[in-house]
């Protein structure tokens, strides 16, 4: 109200204004918001995405479809975390939720999944590093007792008795590739010893029944350490595994990483050490053919 001469004049109530009845029902029920997109943004949170029933995926290309439930089977799996409506998953132009990844062995982590299916044998080694990579715990556990990674962890106890193994494979790799470019050669040479234990260097020497080492006394062993004139040298070790192991090891080790060597045995060291003694490891020639 205002005053007009003297006299009062109502010029009612604005539309927006606020009655003190309701202003009262204001303080005394404030309104509780209901979660929305908004709300969620304000929040710094994404509301749950709702994946459908049925899930088409392409992995680096290829296209798979499964249930939403197969993806979620095991809870502590990268897959389940994906696919747990918590994450933005990408699509492709297609609308396939999508995953950077080689998709060869996509469809073996999805027999597992769907009914606990594994693979054949001349797949385990690339499927457990896919499991690795969707951190799906149970496929590990039993891939480690496939072959051929059950083989392979026998061999890799036998290649630990020798701690030099990796870098002396190396050190085959480094002076095949000098050696060939130095020449401008096809393939490379290169002298490798390989020895389990240190044999008898007389006729008249003859080690002790099972030992794996010829016994001498530490004064005695002195005049006998050498180093035989080859490139690299394996040895000794004790173990059942022999030489012919040992080179195997080498030559697969070296394969797989797409390097071509063939190898014989070219003689013994023949090293005089002293007196008429003489060290009588074997040497082996190692080709290395690069193209």
């Amino acid at each position: 109200m205002v005053v007009v001469s003297g006299q009062f004049e109502d010029r009612g109530t604005p539309d927006d204004a606020m009655s003190s009845s309701d202003a009262e029902d204001e303080l005394i029920e404030p309104a509780t918001p209901t979660p929305s997109s908004a709300t969620f943004s304000l929040q710094g949170k994404l509301p749950p995405l709702q994946l459908p029933e049925v899930i088409p995926i392409s992995v680096g290309g290829m296209c798979f479809t499964t249930r939403l439930s197969t993806l979620q089977r095991y809870e502590d799996t990268m897959l389940a975390a994906m696919f747990s409506g918590r994450h933005h998953i990408p699509t492709d132009a297609e609308g396939r939720y999508f995953i950077d990844r080689d998709g060869t062995y996509f469809g073996d982590i999805l027999n597992f999944l769907r009914c606990g299916e594994l693979p054949h044998q001349n797949r385990v080694k690339m499927v457990y590093k896919e499991a690795q990579y969707y951190s799906i715990g149970p496929l590990l556990d039993l891939l480690d007792k496939m072959q051929p990674l059950t083989g392979e962890k026998v061999r890799q106890a036998f290649l630990d008795l020798m701690p030099y193994y990796k870098d002396h494979l190396e050190r085959i790799i480094e002076i095949g590739k000098l050696r060939a470019m130095q020449r401008k050669a096809r393939f490379a040479k290169l002298k490798v010893c390989v020895f389990k234990e240190e044999m008898p260097i007389t006729p008249y020497e003859c080690p002790q029944f099972n030992a794996l080492r010829f016994e001498r006394s530490e004064s005695e062993s002195k005049h006998f350490e050498h180093h035989c004139d080859v490139d690299v040298s394996f040895g000794p070790w004790e173990a059942v595994a022999d030489v012919y192991d040992l080179l195997h090891c080498i030559v697969s080790d070296l394969s797989d990483r797409g390097i071509t060597v063939e190898h014989q045995c070219i003689g013994v060291c023949d090293k005089h050490l002293v007196n008429h003694y003489y060290c009588k490891r074997p040497i082996y020639e190692f080709k290395i053919t690069w193209w």
